[in-house]
């Protein structure tokens, strides 16, 4: 039997305009729903707490409180819900500060409205939505702060191939192919970086490799 349940997307935008396409476009989908708008960030987290969304798309400047606050205090009520950030800002500075907060991907605004769609789900599975070219900026930012240690109790809650699957998707294998070169399932890939998750206490591939990265677990010169 088919699974009926559907994704539910929490829309954070102060442009009412943005808000009703993005509305019309997830609504048209069979797999998701909108649970609740927000005008601002204050209002996100407020809604997000009382719905509990599966994924947030969040825009940058709103007023009262930008996403990129609004996305820190979200994650920290609700590790798992995915935060995808869709925004008219391409900056290194934005960039690194959202997914620092615990974003899971941006996306610009001029993406087409089927991108938009295909990365509310990949999101939701876990993946994580970033260009090659962020995914290397992201891990030169994080090089210098890197602070390896040897009683890292988060590590060593790790299994061995979990942690294998976690430095590929560092590399930016996707699942499928991850489960290729491990000669598994892609079942098998997903369960376990959904037990990566839960013991990071994190929602996305994005925040688990982050997570990895601050704490020195990859060496540097292993990733593209």
């Amino acid at each position: 039997m088919e699974s009926t349940y559907k994704i539910k997307v929490l829309l954070a935008d102060d442009h009412v305009i943005v808000r009703e396409g993005t509305k019309e476009l997830v609504q048209r989908q069979p797999d998701m729903q909108v649970v609740a708008e927000a005008s601002d960030g204050v209002e996100a987290v407020e809604l997000a707490r009382v719905y509990r969304p599966d994924v947030i798309v969040m825009d940058i400047a709103m007023p009262n409180m930008n996403g990129i606050e609004a996305t820190k205090q979200i994650k920290k009520i609700l590790p798992t819900t995915a935060v995808l950030i869709l925004t008219a800002y391409d900056s290194d500075q934005y960039i690194m500060a959202l997914l620092e907060a615990g974003a899971a991907g941006y996306l610009l605004k001029n993406v087409r409205g089927n991108q938009l769609i295909d990365a509310i789900r990949a999101v939701y599975s876990g993946e994580s939505i970033l260009q090659p070219s962020t995914t290397r900026r992201v891990i030169d930012h994080l090089k210098v702060k890197a602070v390896k240690s040897e009683e890292d109790s988060a590590a060593n809650t790790l299994t061995e191939r979990e942690m294998e699957v976690l430095k590929l998707a560092a590399k930016g294998v996707s699942n499928r192919d991850i489960a290729e070169q491990l000669f598994v399932s892609n079942r098998t890939i997903q369960t376990h970086l959904s037990n990566i998750f839960k013991k990071l206490s994190v929602g996305s591939r994005t925040e688990a490799i982050l997570y990895g990265l601050k704490r020195g677990w990859f060496y540097m010169e292993e990733l593209p």
